[in-house]
């Protein structure tokens, strides 16, 4: 890693410290370093007590505003100002009834604003508790699934195709490996990896690209199998700078819809300004009463101001919310609806899709075999029932159970599948095996 990187464990775990370039050491190194061990992992309680130290292994998030402080921030808005200060007047003019009608549409527009902005909070936290990550470890020997959240420094992940790595890690040993890496590189092609790869200098500014003997934390495998030694977790990884980084940037500015309402908001405070600095002179020069002149200056410059534009536009705002919703597109804040209605093209590629990472056969096809006679030239398709990695479902063929000469070549298929791959399948409940009774 580069020098601003540190190592969030010493070897046994207890402090911080700065670590070194960890791309420049080899297997056994980073392992003694770590005090870790490459086939026994962690033990349960090392592990434990490193996640106590240095925390859990996520990126720091922006919390979302409370439902008061959402409500707080609907009241910025220059138009909304000017509405509040129209209230003001028509209650010291004693128009009660205007008063209380600016009022309620303030009111309900903050409202609006404020569920709507809550409401996204909530969904956007529920997704996130749906999409938590988990990884495959070495933990005393045994390799177990658990949260990507509760990985540490010392950690052994067991990595194949089609997992996304949780941590920044030192390969230890690799099979055919490839990753996935212009979430941070750029790079469209897999890049090959390998256990043994150690740049002979291993100076710390060696490009991440180039380092082939680490994995990063958000990055994907695409082909192979590996095993790898965490060594940073957390805002300590190469994403979690990224994440830094992104968090010290400056907040965007006004939507264009904000941006033409503030517009609108001073030309009318200009435009109430003249008329009553108008109205007032020209009273002055008729004789009339001051304070009869002042009344009625004040009520025609709370009359020019739109009560009913801030409302409008909330509401507009959140029927495009809902449509978006239907469309399963969450909308954090109402302006942003706005903001994409006027976006013209986007630019997009495949990545970044949500999938829970369980592929699942739908279909078998096997030759085809009438009366037990096996025929090369025919073809059988079977349908495959059953979801992610629950052990139930069944095969059957046309809705029918399978007949013995399709039987078998199914057997035969399920065989080969099961010698050419490592998956393997633990129940974690098992449940009491029936009563002979």
């Amino acid at each position: 890693m580069n020098k601003t990187h540190h190592n969030p464990q010493t070897a046994t775990g207890d402090s911080t410290s700065p670590g070194p370039a960890w791309h420049g050491l080899s297997a056994d190194d980073a392992i003694r370093t770590l005090g870790s061990d490459a086939r026994a992992g962690l033990s349960a309680a090392k592990a434990a007590a490193r996640l106590q130290s240095v925390g859990p292994n996520t990126l720091s998030a922006r919390e979302g505003r409370s439902w008061l402080a959402a409500f707080g921030s609907q009241f910025a808005a220059v138009l909304v100002w000017l509405l509040l200060v129209a209230a003001g007047v028509s209650a010291v003019l004693g128009e009660w009834v205007d008063a209380g009608a600016i009022a309620a549409i303030i009111v309900i527009n903050a409202v609006i604003g404020a569920s709507q902005e809550h409401s996204a909070e909530r969904s956007i936290a529920a997704l996130r508790g749906m999409t938590a990550p988990k990884a495959r470890v070495v933990r005393g020997g045994v390799v177990a699934v658990v949260p990507a959240a509760e990985i540490v420094p010392g950690d052994v992940l067991v990595l194949e195709a089609g997992d996304l790595v949780a941590a920044d890690a030192r390969l230890i040993e690799s099979v055919s490996l490839a990753a996935i890496e212009k979430s941070l590189t750029g790079e469209s092609e897999p890049a090959e990896k390998d256990a043994r790869a150690v740049a002979p200098p291993a100076p710390a500014d060696t490009p991440l690209a180039e380092r082939s003997g680490m994995v990063y934390s958000g990055t994907a495998i695409a082909t192979g199998t590996a095993r790898a030694v965490v060594v940073a977790t957390g805002m300590q990884t190469e994403m979690g700078r990224i994440a830094a980084l992104i968090a010290g940037a400056e907040t965007d500015g006004p939507t264009p819809l904000q941006a033409r309402l503030a517009r609108v908001g001073r030309l009318l405070v200009v435009a109430s300004l003249v008329i009553v600095a108008g109205l007032f002179a020209l009273g002055l020069l008729r004789g009339e009463p001051l304070l009869e002149l002042f009344m009625t200056a004040v009520s025609m410059a709370v009359a020019a101001v739109p009560e009913g534009l801030p409302a409008i536009v909330t509401v507009a705002l959140a029927l495009g919310v809902r449509r978006m919703a239907r469309r399963r597109a969450l909308i954090r804040h109402l302006p942003a609806v706005e903001t994409l209605g006027a976006t013209s093209v986007i630019c997009t590629d495949k990545t970044g899709t949500l999938t829970v990472g369980q592929m699942t056969a739908r279909a078998l096809v096997v030759p085809g075999a009438e009366g037990g006679t096996r025929a090369g030239t025919t073809l059988t398709t079977l349908d495959v029932s059953g979801e992610g990695y629950a052990p139930e479902g069944a095969v059957t063929c046309a809705g029918s159970e399978l007949i013995e000469g399709v039987r078998g070549a199914a057997l035969r298929l399920a065989r080969n599948l099961a010698g050419v791959n490592n998956a393997t399948v633990m129940q974690e409940k098992s449940s009491p095996p029936p009563s002979s009774g």
